[in-house]
């Protein structure tokens, strides 16, 4: 059986690919938040916001019926 470090150094690579990955990220958010004329909700709003389907409701409002 493999058995995986846990504790072993991120690559340099990974760490460069990550770090592009937030900044690309970072950029596109912006461009939304300019676009759209407002902020782009965060952490648990973002994730309600994103989650209303095109009828507008949230999961929550159709999880209760």
């Amino acid at each position: 059986m493999l058995h995986m470090d846990h504790g072993r150094k991120s690559s340099k690579a990974g760490e460069q690919a990550a770090e592009g990955l937030r900044e690309a990220t970072a950029k596109e958010e912006a461009k939304n938040e300019t676009k759209s004329g407002h902020d782009l909700a965060k952490g648990a709003d973002r994730f309600e916001e994103r989650s209303k389907s095109s009828d507008g409701r949230s999961a929550k409002e159709k999880q209760k019926g």
